[in-house]
């Protein structure tokens, strides 16, 4: 059977070390005799992120080998978001869609009415699904009104016209990468313990 992707990424073993990285384009240009500055912000804005899995036998790697070697080095693609991230820590729940949107600002309707702290700061909320999927994080406590409809501040801003009606989701969220090399390897030591660690990038 053919590989699709973006993949999914294997469930077999949990994470032992995941480190998210957000990268901001920003130009800073500073005098050197006034030391003042001036900042310029693009638009360009991306995660990365750097897994570790903890030390087991083959058995367990071995979903993780084949994961990374069908990845094809940066040709593929997979999904996955923040372990600790999938429940948010606000009440959640609804069926939000865009209402609207204008740069880091989302407004919706389809939440659950009357909500404080539908969702807080630090949660996570997913636009599009499969290739199309992006992750974005929550700055601002969101809260609804009587009609179900609120605004969210997000990093980072959405990279394309949101379409009216598209449903944005709250829980077991993910965005899509690719790894940040060609290369992919793993280590087994004396006692047969497969070791495996891999960095990834945002695809956009």
């Amino acid at each position: 059977m053919a590989i699709s992707y973006p993949l999914s990424v294997p469930t077999t073993i949990g994470l032992a070390q995941v480190e998210f990285t957000a990268s901001n384009a920003v130009a800073l240009s500073q005098s050197p005799f006034t030391y003042e500055s001036q900042v310029h912000a693009y638009p360009g804005q991306s995660w990365s992120v750097s897994v570790t899995l903890p030390a087991l036998n083959r058995a367990f790697m071995e979903p993780w080998i084949t994961f990374l070697l069908s990845l094809r080095g940066q040709y593929g693609t997979f999904l996955m978001g923040d372990p600790n991230g999938k429940v948010p820590l606000g009440a959640g729940g609804g069926s939000p869609v865009v209402a609207n949107h204008s740069d880091y600002t989302i407004t919706f309707t389809g939440g659950p009415v009357s909500t404080t702290g539908y969702l807080l700061a630090g949660d996570y909320i997913q636009l599009g699904t499969g290739s199309g999927a992006t992750l974005h994080k929550v700055l601002t406590d969101v809260s609804t009104d009587v009609s179900g409809d609120g605004s969210i501040d997000v990093w980072p801003a959405p990279r394309r016209t949101l379409t009216v009606g598209e449903a944005i989701t709250t829980s077991n969220t993910v965005g899509r990468f690719r790894l940040a090399s060609n290369q992919s390897s793993w280590s087994i030591t004396e006692s047969c313990k497969y070791g495996i660690s891999f960095d990834c990038i945002e695809a956009i």
